[in-house]
């Protein structure tokens, strides 16, 4: 669709928002999903229009997913009236999705609480203000009303809740202590991937080289921003993708065959969770023992070095 001259110098975002009805909130979701592109490119939201601009815009997919109470075990880490801390294992979804609409963190909360979950995320997502990946181990806080869900999303966005991952990745660093600036967004040949692109959101990792072994490194990141799959695209972008990664780029090790893995999926674990609290503000700080899995790897890398 070729822009009208009256919108040359317009925003992306504005324009995208205008264009579909929209809030500018959901328009800048669409362009970071990779929905949006100007001239066949991905361009941020603040692109500003040029003339002759072609932009195409992708149908986004309808959620039709309820999610439904189910009793499932939690790992329940802290709980009070207004939030929820737990230990997700992997191989856990955290909310329905079409292809997983059932045995998710989110159905297993609802059981739990029984109805007290905070309603701004919506029907799939009730109290979810941050996600970690499916086959990615760890904490994560969920609120139980509103107003402490209102709260820690504003905490996350300024970033005031602080979130630390160990992983082991291949290889060794080039320093001990590093930091990744690199800006994520969709990967334009796989809109299943995020990568490293001109014009994605920024994205910051903090990392710590912990211990390392004949051919891989035990290592803790601190995450500034919280882009989709952030360290496991850092990480590769770096040239040291996680162990167990396979989609970007972590094979298996030295002990794994294909039909006796030590892993499922990447071997990652968000493993420090702290924030204030949303109504006392206390600081809330808590801690996790590294996965079963986790630990045997690190022996045996260990035997093996």
């Amino acid at each position: 669709m070729k822009i009208q001259e009256s919108d040359v110098k317009k925003r992306l975002d504005v324009y995208v928002s205008e264009l579909l009805g929209v809030t500018r909130s959901h328009a800048q979701s669409m362009i970071e999903n990779g929905l949006v592109r100007v001239n066949d490119k991905l361009e941020s939201k603040n692109y500003k229009l040029r003339k002759d601009d072609d932009i195409t815009v992708e149908e986004e997919e309808i959620e039709v997913l309820n999610a439904e109470p189910e009793n499932i075990p939690l790992d329940i880490v802290y709980e009070d009236e207004h939030i929820i801390v737990v230990n997700k294992p992997s191989g856990m979804v955290v909310h329905p999705a079409p292809g997983n609409p059932s045995g998710t963190l989110v159905n297993a909360l609802m059981y739990h609480c029984k109805g007290s979950l905070s309603g701004i995320n919506g029907v799939v997502r009730p109290g979810i203000v941050h996600r970690i990946d499916k086959d990615t181990s760890g904490l994560l806080v969920v609120a139980k009303n509103d107003e402490a869900h209102l709260f820690l999303s504003s905490l996350l966005k300024d970033h005031g809740i602080k979130r630390v991952y160990h992983a082991i990745v291949t290889g060794h660093f080039k320093s001990p202590n590093g930091t990744v600036d690199a800006p994520i967004g969709r990967c334009p040949s796989d809109r299943k991937k995020m990568a490293v692109i001109s014009g994605g959101r920024e994205a910051i990792t903090h990392y710590t080289a912990l211990c390392e072994y004949r051919s891989f490194t035990h290592a803790k990141m601190e995450l500034e921003t919280g882009r989709t799959h952030q360290i496991r695209v850092h990480m590769s972008y770096l040239g040291h993708p996680i162990i167990g990664d396979t989609v970007y780029g972590g094979g298996k090790t030295p002990f794994e065959k294909a039909n006796a893995p030590l892993l499922q999926g990447q071997c990652l674990h968000a493993k420090e969770l702290s924030f204030p609290h949303p109504v006392t503000k206390e600081i809330m700080r808590f801690e996790t023992e590294l996965p079963k899995e986790f630990t045997e790897l690190l022996k045996r890398l260990e035997a093996l070095s």
